[in-house]
Formats: C-alpha cells, structure tokens, sequence
C-alpha cells in the first residue's frame, strides 16, 4: 500500500494504515465500547446542524461533484453556515473545483479544523490529508467506514444550517455509512437526461428504498446545451429524463442544470459558477436550485 502522509498540522508522522492515524486529534480515549463512545460524539455533533444532504447518483460521470459545490456555495452566498463533506475516498474532487487543494487541516486535542474556503463554507476532504495527490488511496470496506465516520465525530463543523456530503459513484460501503450514520439524512439524486444514466439512477432509488433512505427529490445535470453565442439551448443529450423519473417515482423535480461552458471555466479556475462575477445560464441554474432545496428543506 502506498503511504498516506498527513498534512495535519498537529501531525508529524506517516501512516500507511490510516489517514492521520498517528495524529492525536483523530485518536479518542479508549474505554469498554468506542464504537459506542464515537456514536456519542457523532449524535453530538449532528445535533449542530440542521440539514444534512447527501448528493448521489448510482453513475459516475453525472457532475455530482460540481452539483454539490455549487449547491453549497450558493447557499453560502445566501448567508448559510454550510459545509461541505467528500466521502469519494479513491477520487475526491471538491478542493480542486473550489481551488483550495494546497490547503491542509489543522489539528488539536478539541479535533480537526475543516478547511476555510469563505467565513460560510468549510471542506474536509481526503483530498486535503494527502501531500501527495497522485497518490492513489487502497482500502477496502471497514477502513473506508472507519474514515466516514472519522469525517463526522473528529472534525469540528460546529453550528452549521446545511452540510452537503458529496459521494463517489455507485451504491457502495461510503453510502451505506452515511445512511446508517446520519439517519435523518435527506438525498439530492443527480442523473443526465440519457437512459443509461437513469437505468442506474432507478437502481440508486431502489437502494434508498431499501435502506430506508429519505429522497428529497431530483436533479436533471447536463440538460441540453446553453449556446456560448447566441444563448438558445441545443437538446446535445437530449433533455427531460429527469424529470419524466421524478414523475414517475412520485419525487420531487428540484431543477434542471444544462451544460454550459461558463462551468467548464469555473472547474478550471477553481471558483464555483454561482460565484463567477458573470452572469451565465448555469450560474441562474444552479441558484435558483439552491432555493428550491431550501425551500424544499423547510417545508419538511
């Protein structure tokens, strides 16, 4: 296995075994049941924050990454306390699409500082444990749950209005976690409009039905193609997929995102599109899917 060496500022040692596991911030004193004694702390520090959201997919490739940034830098703009949590432990994604992949978190005895992007959004990412980047991360299941659990009781969210976890494609150990974990978790579902997507999609609502799962409804990611030029929309992958499965599965439609190339520039440079200073039909999209997440939020 490759080594992990920690960017923790509290941390001087490398691990192989674990991220930051020699740091004492991430260590807790033992007693008969620590599995007991983390549940206490995890309970705690959910208490803090009121709205949990887990965006996934079932596919890769369907811009949950990019959906889940912008989702929690609008909400930011708007005033929130909003973090944001990576579980894609072999291919995190935020640091670099909020350009912040140099900073490291800092660690105490109190636990782990996640990392500042503005004085209303903050990050914890594996991303943000490697000082190598291109290291490749190979653990199986139990280290993988041990780390998402970590993510939660470790780190020091304090009082937040939204944390918005991202998670890797499919329906695997992270997001199994995460629903054992946070119980009370409500689920934003990303597809593009394209059947192979959605035959995915059906199998990821499928697995939230069995987990008991809570959906708070769907996102229709790369609808159509906003022209550069002329601003018209070009249906490139077709359009309305989404949608038709919200319909269909009796969930809630929260908005439809279209391709734009303003947020291929956004991704490049490492800002949000909703915080580029130029307007662009993504930018409206993405803030007006913000608000029907909050007002979704609230009406529940």
């Amino acid at each position: 296995m490759n080594e992990i060496k920690s960017k923790c500022g509290s941390c001087k040692e490398t691990s192989g075994s674990s991220a930051c596991g020699t740091c004492s911030s991430m260590k807790k004193s033992s007693n008969d049941d620590p599995i007991s004694q983390q549940d206490a702390i995890i309970n705690q520090t959910l208490s803090k924050i009121k709205y949990k959201l887990f965006v996934m997919s079932g596919k890769g490739g369907v811009g949950k990454s990019s959906v889940t940034v912008n989702i929690a830098a609008a909400l930011a703009a708007k005033g929130y306390k909003v973090g944001i949590l990576d579980v894609d432990i072999h291919g995190p994604s935020v640091p670099g699409l909020l350009g912040i992949r140099d900073k490291g978190m800092e660690g105490s005895e109190e636990g782990i500082e996640p990392v500042a992007y503005n004085e209303n959004l903050s990050v914890v990412s594996m991303d943000s444990l490697l000082e190598n980047k291109d290291s490749a991360i190979l653990w199986r299941g139990p280290k993988k749950t041990a780390a998402v659990r970590q993510f939660i009781s470790d780190i020091k969210w304090g009082e937040l209005d939204f944390l918005v976890i991202d998670s890797p494609p499919g329906t695997g150990d992270e997001h199994m976690t995460i629903l054992k974990t946070i119980p009370d978790i409500l689920s934003v579902v990303v597809t593009t409009p394209q059947e192979v997507s959605l035959a995915d999609v059906r199998k990821a609502l499928n697995f939230l039905e069995t987990a008991h799962g809570k959906v708070l409804g769907v996102v229709e990611n790369m609808s159509g193609l906003a022209c550069p030029h002329c601003g018209k929309e070009i249906e490139l992958f077709k359009k309305g997929g989404g949608e038709l499965l919200a319909k269909t599965q009796g969930l809630n439609f929260l908005g439809a995102i279209p391709l734009d190339p303003a947020t291929v520039i956004a991704a490049d440079l490492g800002v949000p599109v909703v915080l580029l200073k130029e307007d662009s039909v993504a930018k409206q999209s993405f803030l007006n899917l913000a608000q029907k997440i909050t007002d979704a939020c609230k009406a529940l």
